[in-house]
């Protein structure tokens, strides 16, 4: 027979707490339909008290029609974090990890009518990944559950989630062709039927693994954006049982000195970074929402996304190899190493390897993400990263390992000579530092190791749309200065080819239920468009204009800040067009040319219809002057003067805000209060900002600045500078 797969996805029965998953198989609860999360709403609405413990999810399975030796399995496609699975009291695995596929036979316990428990587990642990990280920790069945039936001899369905098949093309670009190794694993010995590009060759396998070579001849590369083609490879077995991929025939190599290259040409790689998961939708993503977010990713243009800080669903994969995307594949091993934890780093990297291996899309394997935030290097670090460096090639030979390293982390530290390619993620100018200081780092390292290969994995702004301003600056959450930071990053960037990779934090606000700020509560804001996907902020159409090459558009900046006390306001626009014209009331005020982005001073006296034009493109928006700022467009209250105090004011024998923070905290009294003071703010940013807090790196590079430049950039508002610097000059030097 031919393998019969049957999903799983109604009346499965949701009970939230028990004693035990025997209990809980008795209990009433409610009736839920998969994908689902019980940590949709709560995991997104701030106050870090969303819930974490063991919940339970019963099924009512009739005994599927066996055949003589025919074998029935359960496949989780995400279960988190950790499951135990349960049929008809029979526990038959535990599995840690909640971002990969897994499986589990049943065969043996199968009665007439069965009853399957999942018991899940999303609470605070020091073994399994992730703990300590800026997202929420969704629980639940948020992917698929397959029933799967096949005959007694089958590919393999036990190891780590495989397909089955693996496909392993090598290209010859000068020859136009391709050698495609095509492997497969099976229960038992047998012969095994390979087809590719219409050809087929039958093997007897070996130790239960066959293995045969294809070569094509003027093959079809698969070419990014470009042309991404796709080819499939099947293998089946004499039983009927049958398993097939696609894969794509491409080359590529990373130059120290020129970034990325795609079958021989030059292809930089410019993105964003993806989470996964939606308002009110938790993690519970259809293949609608993956869909929609595939759609506004090939809008804005990018050649690559960052997939953060997991594994990712199949079914987005398979969009991104459909599209051309090219992917930064990771796992979760992020801010704070646990001793106890080694085990899982390796398994979950051993699970996204095998189950992503055929995916032309992926070209790298992240090891990590900031792990040195609240973590020294040490020997047992550094022994787990190299374990998983050497894993990876052993699994994959044909894929370089990466890093995403913290902005904190010294560029000589050891950890950066283990993984083929690194990356880091910079903040200049968002949490502290100004931001030409990225261009200074990404400078300086090139310099000091031109033969290493250096990306840039994380870069943002936090936007709240609400927010708008004339004059933005750092730590008002407006989309004004969001957009300004990533003006900068955008032109410095441009200006390093040799960034094999660079990839905007985020594509897509995302649920962080521990983070309270910017007007909003349990939400990461750097994303370039609203977790519920209806606004595109500014920045967005920054990136397009600059990214998208084939659809001409024009984008008028600042629509969302209508009203405006200034008698002459900018008014910004964004295309991907060499000229634009601007319009106010219908007569038209100047063209300018130029590249992305177009400025024009406008005076205005009253209500004003502006349009902007570009070849046949055009966009509109209305402003009106108004006597006093509007109070919805502020979210910090600051007075319009960077000044607070004249020097003549202050009592030099005394602390003030204008003393760098290391001056001041070598006072203990002093010292005292301003510790007091940043770990409450760090906790409103969420749980990564407070366990990164102490790190010595951060306190290192936060001591060289002064008290009122770092107040700013937290977003401080007015009266909490000056309360502060008058306690400060009450306590002498």
């Amino acid at each position: 027979m031919a393998r019969c797969i049957t999903q799983l996805k109604d009346n499965w029965n949701f009970v939230r707490s028990a004693k035990d998953a025997l209990t809980a198989a008795t209990l009433p609860g409610e009736s839920v339909t998969l994908p689902h999360t019980w940590n949709a709403i709560d995991g997104q609405d701030g106050g870090n008290d969303y819930h974490r413990g063991t919940c339970y999810y019963i099924k009512k399975l009739h005994k599927p029609e066996l055949k003589p030796g025919e074998q029935a399995y359960l496949e989780f496609q995400g279960a988190a974090m950790t499951a135990g699975i349960y049929v008809n009291g029979h526990l038959l695995t535990h599995h840690e990890g909640g971002y990969s596929t897994f499986r589990v036979n049943i065969t043996e316990v199968l009665s007439d009518e069965n009853t399957i428990v999942a018991a899940l587990n999303n609470e605070d642990n020091n073994t399994c990944y992730p703990q300590k990280a800026d997202f929420t920790f969704y629980g639940g069945l948020y992917r698929m559950v397959n029933l799967i039936v096949v005959p007694e001899t089958h590919f393999e369905l036990d190891y780590c989630g495989t397909p089955g098949i693996k496909v392993t093309p090598q290209v010859d670009l000068e020859n136009h062709k391709a050698t495609v190794t095509v492997e497969a694993w099976i229960s038992a010995d047998d012969l095994v039927t390979f087809t590719v590009d219409g050809r087929s060759q039958t093997v007897l396998s070996v130790e239960k693994h066959a293995q045969t070579i294809f070569m094509i001849e003027n093959v079809h590369l698969w070419d990014g954006l470009n042309d991404p083609y796709l080819y499939t490879a099947s293998a089946s077995l004499e039983s009927g049982d049958e398993v097939s991929t696609r894969f794509g025939c491409r080359e590529f190599h990373i130059d120290p000195q020129k970034g990325f290259f795609l079958n021989g040409s030059s292809y930089p790689l410019r993105g964003v970074s993806r989470h996964q998961d939606f308002k009110d939708v938790g993690n519970a993503l259809t293949m609608e929402h993956h869909k929609k977010d595939m759609e506004i990713i090939l809008e804005l243009g990018a050649t690559t996304l960052r997939l953060a800080h997991y594994q990712h669903a199949q079914e987005f994969y398979d969009l991104c190899d459909e599209n051309g995307l090219i992917l930064w594949a990771e796992i979760p091993y992020i801010t704070m190493h646990m001793k106890n934890a080694r085990a899982n780093t390796l398994t979950q990297m051993e699970e996204l390897v095998v189950q992503n291996y055929n995916h032309p899309s992926i070209i790298t394997w992240g090891l990590s993400n900031e792990i040195t935030a609240a973590s020294t290097v040490n020997e047992d670090l550094l022994e787990n990263h190299t374990q998983l460096h050497d894993l990876c090639h052993k699994l994959d030979p044909t894929r370089p390992t990466t890093m995403a390293n913290v902005f904190m982390l010294e560029t000589d530290s050891p950890i950066l000579e283990i993984p083929d390619i690194n990356s880091y993620n910079l903040y200049f100018g968002w949490y502290l530092g100004e931001l030409e200081q990225t261009d200074e780092f990404f400078d300086e390292y090139h310099r000091k190791y031109p033969d290493r290969a250096i990306g840039f994995s994380e870069y943002g702004a936090d936007a709240n749309p609400q927010y708008q301003s004339a004059a933005p600056e750092k730590g008002d959450y407006t989309e004004s200065y969001q957009a300004l930071y990533h003006e900068h990053m955008l032109q410095m960037i441009e200006a390093r080819p040799y960034l094999w990779a660079t990839h905007v934090w985020n594509l897509f606000d995302f649920a962080a239920d521990g983070r309270d700020e910017g007007g909003k509560h349990g939400e990461n804001q750097k994303g370039l468009v609203t977790i519920d996907r209806k606004l595109k902020k500014d920045a967005f159409y920054l990136y397009k204009a600059a990214w998208n090459r084939t659809d001409k558009f024009v984008h008028l900046c600042g629509r969302r800040y209508a009203d405006r006390v200034e008698e002459t306001t900018e008014i910004k626009v964004y295309s991907n067009q060499p000229e634009v014209t601007l319009f106010v009331d219908g007569t038209e005020f100047a063209t300018v040319s130029g590249k992305t982005i177009f400025k024009f001073q406008v005076p205005i006296t009253g209500t004003h219809a502006i349009t902007a034009k570009a070849d046949a493109c055009e966009d509109c928006m209305t402003i009106r002057r108004v006597a006093e700022e509007n109070p919805d467009y502020i979210f910090v209250k600051r007075a319009p003067v960077t000044n607070w105090f004249d020097t003549d004011d202050l009592d030099p024998e005394c602390f003030s805000i204008n003393d760098r923070l290391a001056d001041i905290r070598e006072n203990p009294q002093a010292g005292a209060l301003i510790d007091q003071m940043m770990s409450q703010g760090a906790s409103a940013r969420g749980d990564v900002a407070d366990a990164v807090k102490d790190n010595p790196a951060l306190q290192r590079m936060m001591g060289r600045m002064t008290l009122v430049s770092l107040l700013k950039q937290s977003g401080a508002d007015d009266e909490s500078i000056k309360q502060l610097n008058r306690v400060l000059q009450g306590i002498k030097k």
